[in-house]
């Protein structure tokens, strides 16, 4: 079986963004799981894509206030075909990101973060996959805002793209 995820974070609705773009909503509609890395900003968010997608795993981030933080845990963990996922929003600085991953999640195949807006994908000295999607709806120095799509077959990642939405 492949399950095929989305992968958000830093959507900052409805404080940099009023919300997500029209592109992206078909996209998630159609994944097997949404995941998001934290910084929702409201609520509102997290209940459209429960409503609206199969299924969703998210955390908070540093600006979310005290009921996304209610409803969502500072880490996630989920075992998707076999796969030890983590999901958390902040990992401090890129450099050394990969051997402090190591250490913080040691029995983790793949940790998806976000906070930086910044797409990443790479992987640690011990073999974990670190997924960050950058943002779908703030870019800041980047070129485009982003997500990430991958599937998940047999507890293997694979087809993890970044893909560019329109400006």
């Amino acid at each position: 079986m492949t399950t095929r995820l989305v992968i958000i974070a830093d959507t900052h609705v409805p404080a940099r963004a009023k919300r997500l773009p029209p592109t992206l909503w078909p996209v998630l509609e159609q994944a097997d799981i949404v995941v998001h890395a934290g910084d929702w900003v409201e609520p509102a968010l997290l209940d459209e894509l429960q409503e609206r997608c199969r299924r969703v795993i998210g955390v908070y981030g540093n600006n979310d206030g005290e009921e996304l933080r209610t409803r969502l845990p500072l880490v996630a963990l989920n075992t998707i075909e076999g796969m030890h996922v983590a999901v958390v929003h902040e990992t401090g600085p890129a450099p050394g990101r990969e051997a402090r991953a190591d250490i913080a999640f040691p029995t983790t195949d793949v940790l998806i973060f976000g906070h930086s807006h910044i797409p990443w994908n790479t992987t640690s000295p011990r073999g974990m996959r670190l997924l960050n999607p950058g943002s779908p709806t703030d870019r800041r120095r980047q070129p485009h805002c982003t997500y990430l799509t991958a599937e998940i077959t047999d507890g293997e990642l694979t087809n993890v793209t970044t893909v560019n939405l329109p400006r």
